[in-house]
This record gives structure tokens, sequence and C-alpha cells, in this order.
């Protein structure tokens, strides 16, 4: 599991797709909450995600794990939402 402390409404990049939220490994978010786990397995990060124009278009629940912080070695890209 990810054990990296990340801090409320960071920025942060996913390190695996959700191809039922249309998201991709790499895709930046914005932490803003955390669920805890009915199973006690694993908490839930709540991630805000924007489009490039910086409008908020969904809001997703992801595993701790799936979520890596942003390091400044790293570039963004930009893609299309209706990419297949």
């Amino acid at each position: 599991m990810n054990e990296t402390n990340i801090l409320l409404y960071s920025r942060i990049s996913l390190n695996q797709d959700f191809p039922e939220y249309n998201l991709r490994k790499g895709d930046v978010a914005t932490f803003i909450d955390t669920v805890p786990d009915p199973d006690c397995i694993e908490e839930g990060y709540i991630l805000e995600v924007f489009n490039a124009l910086g409008e908020s278009i969904d809001t997703v629940i992801v595993p701790k794990s799936a979520v890596t912080p942003l390091h400044p070695d790293e570039i963004l890209t930009v893609r299309s939402l209706t990419q297949v």
C-alpha cells in the first residue's frame, strides 16, 4: 500500500487506470477527503477531477494505494476524455 502522507487538497496522479471513471494512469486530480473501508482493508481517497481549463468534471473514490504525490521532475500532459 501507498504509505506516503499526502496532504489534503494536494494534486496527485493516479498509478493505475479506472475505466469506470474514464481515468487513466498518470491523470492528475486533487485529493479532497478520505473515506474508511467498511472491511478495514484500505481507506479510500475522494478525488476531484478537473479538465484542462480547471473546471471540475467529476468526484471519484479510489483506494489510497492508487494515488501518488506529484514530483517536481514530472510534467503534465493533456488527453481528450473522448479518446477510446
